[in-house]
């Protein structure tokens, strides 16, 4: 190492004296990287091993990434950011473009090691789009990211990784937040949270702290935020989302995305972009809301989105008024990423019926042409791979299952697409490329591959990871998950507690009272993604059921007396999840000779649908020989029905004393099995069940709003429009109160402030 370092700084003066005019700049060696500070001039970071040597020009550093001797446009940093993407686009092979536009599997960092297999796609492949899931700290991910920089750095044209993540900042539900605490990351709502706070400054703030966090982490992209308005209400990912209104998910969409993108200040470079800047890639376009009857898209039995409303413009919205007008400088998000449903009927051009990403109507036509989208259109997780069962999980080619996966790339390519999700492999890419000079010609298809290019370097310049994609390691150990960043993250979770019910005022409740929390049963359940590590996407996994108190017994007894039994208690509060429902499909009703398709229940109680269609709005598949995928009739039980028996068992352990109920909730759901045998109920998402208890104890005041409606009862969820939004009869309690859109309890009584006033 000393010997490499030695010939980077012998390098480094023989550069020196090609410089015209006096060194305007130094240089520090970190170990892992060298830093160059210039005077007025940008900051400069490269590894030794790579065999990238340092050019001056009136006194300025510049990296020559290439290794010509010689300063290309695309390694001077005083360049315009779409110049320098120009340059690079028209001087790299048709090879290094196809593996540019692939965005590697799922990809775990348990250790700071770059694994074979990642050294495989990243060389012979020339991916730069990384995945990045687990990570086994802060500190092993600044020095994998700064090894995977190295490691490209001295490939070809220098072009770093431009690593990425889903979200990951929801809390830990039995994690104790302390003021001063430091954390693996900062902790915050879901989405559908912080969406309950109706203040877009919350987005905003979670944004300019989550992005100088994935910085910090070597993440220079989320896949994120999901602003599907969630109109269909037993969607699974509806958390993910802003909820069903489609104004509050545009102010919270173009929020997010000011808040990732922003940088300012110092590290601002050119239009608001800089190296705290994160691309933000929203999704899902032009919107996944709609599946018929709740089905999930990952999965071939629910790859229909329907509009019986005609309401496919709401759904669009914060797309077009949100993410693309953006209140800073940045001007829009720089990604979007389509969903892999099948918009059925909405291709009013062509008459398509295909996944959202194939579709050249939405796509070229709508998001390109109508919208002015100018950039990276990016696939969602395996939509070119082949599908084998309709219960099969992220082999999702919806519509163009007949094609060969080549051909599904040139159909993408030709859609108005740039990247591929989950694909580590260049060799479909080629192939494509070849279509295309065989239909197009040479050259059409050269600029075709060339724009992608410029759209998917424009966001690895825009970070400034061109300048320096090195971390260094004990900046991130003291940025992620700070206690200024936890505070923040936990003020969030307090905003966005809603309170639905509070008889009596028996809400808040003083410290000297005895207080009984049963213990609850986690059921088994299925994970959404489990750890994919280098491999492929994997199924959702089962968990293993459990009993458990909610939150541990010393954290409970800071705020009340905690006793084992009702009958010793003066007050019962009582923790639950929402109904955990199905997926929509039954492999054992196919086999016993039923079409597989099953109702979605949001009630605990077993649940037969006998308000459903009789005939679906969509069907079709090549692996089914009917089109129909009505569920008419059927039933279906909910894993954890348990937790209802528990609401109900320890209403009659308690008599007439009062029993508070909080909710942990994922998407809407029935109350009419337990609502009027509680006294109050407080409604959380994803938040730290600590402070649930800060406002149960009167320390905080509840003050969310819900982002959703509270369905009467089931035939309302079977009788509403999947794309439209707040159509369900909601749920009236005891007390005489809707659970409606933007319902909210304080102290007082029913919140009527001015987010009300906006929203509702």
């Amino acid at each position: 190492m000393k010997n490499i370092h030695y010939f980077a700084l012998a390098a480094l003066a023989a550069a020196v004296l090609s410089s015209c005019g006096g060194q305007k700049w130094t240089s520090e060696d970190k170990g892992s990287h060298i830093v160059i500070t210039q005077k007025n001039g940008a900051t400069l970071g490269y590894s030794a091993s790579s065999g990238v040597q340092i050019i001056t020009k009136n006194g300025y550093a510049f990296k020559d990434l290439n290794k010509n001797g010689k300063l290309d446009v695309y390694e001077d940093w005083r360049k315009p950011f779409e110049k320098r993407a120009k340059d690079l686009a028209s001087q790299i092979s048709i090879e290094q473009i196809a593996g540019l536009m692939l965005y590697s599997a799922h990809q775990a960092v348990p250790t700071e090691n770059i694994t074979d297999a990642q050294m495989k796609f990243l060389t012979e492949d020339n991916l730069r789009h990384v995945l990045v899931t687990s990570v086994g700290s802060p500190e092993i991910a600044a020095k994998w990211s700064n090894n995977v920089q190295a490691y490209v750095e001295g490939i070809g044209h220098g072009i770093p990784a431009n690593n990425s993540s889903d979200p990951r900042h929801s809390a830990g539900e039995n994690v104790e937040y302390y003021v001063g605490a430091n954390g693996q990351i900062s902790y915050w709502p879901s989405s559908l949270g912080i969406a309950a706070t109706f203040d877009p400054a919350v987005m905003e703030q979670f944004g300019e702290i989550a992005s100088k966090e994935y910085r910090a982490l070597g993440i220079a992209t989320a896949l994120s935020p999901q602003i599907d308005i969630a109109t269909e209400p037993r969607w699974s990912r509806f958390n993910g989302t802003f909820g069903e209104d489609p104004d509050l998910s545009t102010d919270m969409a173009r929020a997010y995305v000011d808040g990732f993108q922003t940088s300012k200040g110092d590290a601002e470079v050119e239009g608001g972009w800089g190296y705290e800047s994160v691309n933000a890639m929203i999704k899902h376009w032009p919107g996944g809301g709609a599946g018929e009857g709740g089905r999930d898209a990952h999965y071939s039995f629910g790859k229909y989105a329907v509009f019986p409303g005609g309401r496919l413009a709401d759904h669009m919205q914060p797309f077009t008024e949100g993410a693309f007008k953006l209140n800073g400088k940045t001007g829009m998000a720089t990604a979007v990423m389509p969903y892999y449903t099948i918009s059925t009927g909405q291709d009013t051009k062509n008459g398509e019926n295909v996944g959202n990403a194939y579709s050249s109507y939405l796509i070229n036509d709508v998001l390109r042409g109508e919208y002015g989208f100018e950039g990276v259109v990016c696939t969602d997780w395996g939509v070119t791979k082949d599908n084998r069962a309709v219960n099969s999980f992220g082999t999702t080619s919806w519509g163009v299952e007949h094609l060969t996966v080549a051909e599904r790339h040139y159909k993408l390519i030709k859609a108005g697409v740039d990247m591929f999700g989950g694909n580590n492999d260049k060799g479909p890419v080629l192939e494509a490329y070849q279509m295309g000079i065989e239909e197009m010609g040479e050259e059409w298809m050269r600029a075709r591959m060339e724009q992608t290019a410029v759209r998917l370097l424009l966001n690895i310049f825009r970070p400034g990871l061109f300048e320096n994609p090195y971390l260094d390691v004990e900046e991130t150990k003291a940025i992620v998950g700070n206690p200024d960043y936890m505070k923040a993250g936990y003020e969030a979770q307090l905003r966005s507690i809603v309170m639905l019910k509070n008889k009596g005022g028996v809400l808040p409740l003083n410290k000297e009272i005895k207080v009984y929390v049963p213990k609850i049963y986690i059921a088994p359940r299925m994970a959404f993604r489990g750890n994919a590590g280098a491999g492929a996407m994997v199924a959702p996994q089962m968990t293993e059921g459990r009993w458990e108190l909610p939150l541990p017994a010393e954290q409970l007894s800071k705020y009340f007396t905690l006793v084992d039994n009702a009958k010793d208690a003066d007050v019962a509060i009582v923790f639950a999840d929402a109904p955990a429902n199905g997926t929509g499909y039954d492999a054992n009703d196919a086999r016993n000779g039923g079409n597989g398709y099953m109702p979605i229940s949001l009630q605990y109680r077993p649940y037969t649908a006998e308000f459903a269609r009789e005939v679906s709005l969509a069907g079709g598949d090549p692996l089914e020989n009917f089109t129909n995928r009505s569920y008419k009739g059927k039933s279906v039980t909910t894993s954890n029905e348990s937790q209802l028996d528990m609401i109900l068992k320890t209403r009659e352990e308690m008599g007439d004393k009062p029993v508070i109920l909080q909710l942990d909730v994922n998407r809407p759901m029935v109350m009419n099995e337990f609502e009027s045998a509680v006294d109050a109920i407080l409604v959380g998402f994803n938040v730290q069940k600590q402070a649930v208890m800060e406002v149960i104890s009167g320390a905080f005041e509840p003050q969310g709003l819900m982002p959703m409606q509270m369905p009467a009862d089931m035939r309302t969820v079977e009788e509403q429009l999947e794309d439209v939004t707040r159509d369900m009869r909601c749920h009236v309690d005891s007390e005489g109160n809707t659970y409606d859109f933007a319902f909210g309890m304080n102290w007082s009584g029913v919140i009527n402030d001015a987010r009300t006033a906006k929203y509702k």
